[in-house]
C-alpha cells in the first residue's frame, strides 16, 4: 500500500456555528499553514483519505463536511457558493487567516473552484484530484440511478446492503463498487491492489453514507473557472469512469494557471496506485513556498 495511505478509522469531529449556519469538520495537525479539502460524494469529516501527503509536509488539514453530509444540514449554504461562503467563515471562526491551498477531490472540486474565485484573499492555491468541473455531470443513467439509490430515504438501506456484501463477500463487493469507478474490466483493477489497499477500501465502503447529500452533488453549478486566479494542479487519470477525464482536460485549458497531472492509476481512487510518490512529490513541490 502507498505510504499516503493510513489505516481508516472514523476521526473525531467537531460542529461551528457560523452565520451561513452548522459546519461539521476536523482539523488536524500543528503546522503554521493549513490546507481546506473537501472531500467527495458520500464522504464526511470524520473519514480521511489522501490527507497524509499534506500533513507529512507539515500542514495542518481542515476538512469539512459539505452541505446534507455527516452534521452539516442542506441548509447550510446549500450551494457551492453559499457552502465557499460557510466555509470562509469556519476558517475566520478558526483563526485561519490565509490556506496554503484549497483541495478539491471528486465532487467537491467544483466547491473547491468556487471558493478560490469568491474568497481569492484566504486561498493561495488550488489542488484538483479526480475534480468533478463544470462539463454536465454526471451522465443521464448515473444521475437517476443516483436519486433511485443514494436518495436520503433510502441511501441507508443501500449502504447497509454494501457493507454486508462486503463483509461477507468482499472480493466480489469490491468489484460491484470498482466497476462505477474504472473503465477498466473491474477483476484487473482488483488484481492490481496489494491486500493492505483492497482492506482500506472496503474500510472506506464500510463507512460511506450519502444523507442528503449526494443528490444535490448531482445538480448544475455556474461555472467559475475563468475566475479562479491562483495556480492550480489538475490531478487526473484516463482510467476514470466516475468522473470522466474530459473534466480535467477542460479545467486546465480554463483556468488561467493550471497544470495537469496525468495520473497512472487505474481507477478514480489516485492514491491507490503504484505511481502516486509521484503525485505526491508534485503536491509537495506545487505547496513549497515559491
Amino acid at each position: 500500500m502507498s505510504a499516503s495511505l493510513a489505516a481508516l478509522s472514523e476521526r473525531a469531529t467537531a460542529v461551528a456555528r457560523t452565520p451561513a449556519g452548522p459546519v461539521e469538520y476536523r482539523l488536524e495537525g500543528d503546522g503554521h499553514r493549513a490546507v481546506l479539502v473537501f472531500h467527495g460524494g458520500h464522504m464526511r469529516a470524520g473519514l480521511a483519505l489522501g490527507e497524509e501527503v499534506f500533513a507529512d509536509a507539515g500542514f495542518r488539514v481542515l476538512a469539512p463536511s459539505r452541505p446534507g453530509y455527516g452534521r452539516t444540514p442542506l441548509t447550510t449554504g446549500t450551494t457551492p457558493a453559499g457552502f465557499a461562503d460557510a466555509a470562509a467563515q469556519l476558517c475566520q471562526s478558526l483563526g485561519i487567516e490565509r490556506l496554503a491551498a484549497v483541495v478539491g477531490i471528486s465532487a467537491g472540486g467544483r466547491t473547491a473552484l468556487t471558493m478560490a474565485a469568491r474568497h481569492p484573499h484566504l486561498v493561495e492555491r488550488v489542488i484538483l484530484q479526480s475534480a468533478v468541473g463544470f462539463l454536465p455531470w454526471p451522465d443521464r443513467l448515473t444521475r437517476l440511478g443516483g436519486r433511485a439509490v443514494f436518495n436520503a430515504q433510502i441511501e441507508a438501506g443501500t449502504w447497509a446492503i454494501m457493507r454486508s456484501l462486503i463483509r461477507l463477500t468482499p472480493s466480489l463487493g469490491l468489484r460491484l463498487l470498482l466497476r462505477s469507478l474504472s473503465a477498466l474490466p473491474a477483476r484487473q483493477v482488483l488484481a492490481g491492489l496489494s491486500p493492505a489497499e483492497r482492506a482500506t477500501l472496503a474500510g472506506l465502503f464500510t463507512r460511506m453514507r450519502s444523507g442528503h447529500g449526494f443528490v444535490a452533488d448531482m445538480l448544475p453549478v455556474p461555472d467559475c473557472a475563468a475566475q479562479v486566479s491562483q495556480s492550480a494542479l489538475v490531478i487526473a487519470t484516463r482510467h476514470d469512469r466516475s468522473v470522466p477525464f474530459a473534466h480535467a482536460e477542460s479545467l486546465a485549458s480554463v483556468l488561467p494557471n493550471a497544470e495537469l497531472v496525468d495520473s497512472r492509476a487505474d481507477s478514480h481512487m489516485i492514491w491507490f496506485s503504484p505511481d502516486y510518490p509521484r503525485i505526491a512529490t508534485k503536491i509537495r513541490e506545487f505547496l513549497a513556498p515559491g
